[in-house]
């Protein structure tokens, strides 16, 4: 009588069983992936934001420096320098009369001694970094009309950048270096009567904006279309 064999279904060798990656697995190796790529976009972004503000605080603390400069100068005693706003005030000494854009020669003098502060600033390694220029700022005050007021004031910021380059035998006055630094620093605007104080007198005045360059402004080549040219005359 022959003995019947039963073979058990399903039974495999253990070696042979292929290997399969379950669901939950695929999803935790998913998972781990995910966090990485976030934790070094977080580390990228980060510095990023870093560097950022690194160099904003360092620009601010440049040009705090330069506006200290200017304010603790002995020659600044008896101007108005507002290191927030980065504006100077030139004060009593270089006020005009009702209509007037002259120049007195003792605020011409003034004038002439004045502008080495500045100069001196812009010498400095955050003033080479950070001035883009200077604007010499006029004002009226509220008598006359708009457009008139208006070419008074840039008569007035004309005025005071054409006393700086008057022929003059005073100890005052400006080498040809100073002047050509001059050439290319400063800027003339004018306000009208849109800057008014309470004082009329007050009102017509002259102001200096120091202006700065920002982070992300590229600071133009020297050219040399300024090299050997004339200053000419008012």
């Amino acid at each position: 009588m022959l003995a019947r064999i039963f073979r058990k279904r399903g039974g495999k060798i253990e070696g042979e069983s292929p290997f399969w990656i379950s669901f939950a697995d695929l999803m935790s190796a998913l998972m781990v992936l995910f966090l990485v790529v976030m934790a070094v976009t977080l580390v990228a972004v980060t510095q990023s934001i870093d560097s950022a503000t690194r160099a904003t605080i360092e620009r601010s603390a440049a040009i705090s420096k330069i506006m200290a400069m200017i304010a603790d100068d002995p020659k600044s005693a008896g101007v108005g320098v507002d290191q927030q706003n980065f504006r100077i005030d030139l004060g009593k000494d270089v006020r005009f009369d009702s209509g007037s854009y002259t120049i007195s020669e003792p605020a011409g003098q003034f004038l002439r001694s004045y502008i080495p502060v500045l100069l001196k600033a812009r010498d400095t390694p955050e003033g080479q970094r950070w001035i883009r220029s200077i604007v010499v700022e006029g004002f009226t005050d509220e008598d006359g009309s708009y457009l008139y007021n208006l070419q008074l004031s840039l008569d007035r910021s004309r005025a005071v950048v054409c006393s700086l380059f008057q022929s003059t035998s005073f100890e005052d006055a400006l080498s040809s270096e100073q002047l050509r630094k001059v050439q290319e620093l400063f800027l003339v605007g004018g306000y009208s009567f849109n800057s008014i104080k309470k004082d009329k007198a007050e009102s017509r005045r002259v102001e200096f904006k120091v202006d700065f360059w920002g982070l992300d402004e590229k600071q133009s080549v020297n050219s040399d279309v300024l090299k050997g040219k004339e200053f000419g005359k008012c």
